[in-house]
């Protein structure tokens, strides 16, 4: 007696076979990111763009934020978001690739946003049920309402902030001017 599973690999031996090209196999992570991609794109913040490299490699992309209020306003500053295999049970891996003067983001690129966070304090870290979508608004986010001078990741920068407003903004405008400006 044949069973379902005896044809089937019959089937996919014989099409190897015949085949001059290896059959590749479909990620999760990357079934995932047909849909999310085409979802961002659609939900794409009007100060955001994303440039893909190379179109048939959805997991490794570049975002540009270009506040449009703020303290970086007229700036113009790029992220590289790179998805892991075990995405979506692990956050993307996102790096400011533009210095610049933030409490939340180190002058080195790191960045301190919960939802990048695989555990995080106040509940608000990665999640299976978050998406790619969810990864751009926070960090469009970080610029205008998500700003946190409590938790920072750059402490000269916050404590600045604390101290006096008016030269944190000079400080903001001269790292805009000198590395990110449109």
């Amino acid at each position: 007696m044949i069973t379902l599973t005896r044809k089937l690999k019959k089937e996919t031996d014989v099409s190897r076979s015949t085949s001059s090209e290896p059959s590749k196999r479909v990620s999760v992570r990357d079934k995932l990111l047909v849909k999310e991609v085409q979802e961002m794109e659609q939900t794409l913040p009007n100060t955001c763009r994303v440039k893909f490299e190379n179109p048939d490699t959805l997991h490794d992309f570049n975002l540009t934020v270009m506040p449009d209020e703020g303290f970086w306003c007229g700036g113009r500053f790029c992220f590289h978001i790179y998805i892991t295999e075990d995405y979506n049970m692990a956050p993307p891996t996102v790096k400011c690739l533009t210095k610049l003067w933030h409490p939340n983001i180190s002058e080195e690129g790191d960045i301190c946003l919960s939802l990048l966070r695989q555990n995080s304090i106040d509940g608000m870290g990665w999640a299976p049920t978050r998406k790619l979508k969810d990864v751009i608004w926070g960090l469009n986010s970080l610029f205008t309402d998500l700003l946190n001078f409590d938790d920072p990741l750059n402490i000269e920068a916050a404590e600045l902030y604390t101290k006096d407003k008016e030269a944190f903004r000079c400080k903001v405008r001269e790292y805009v001017t000198k590395f990110a400006k449109r």
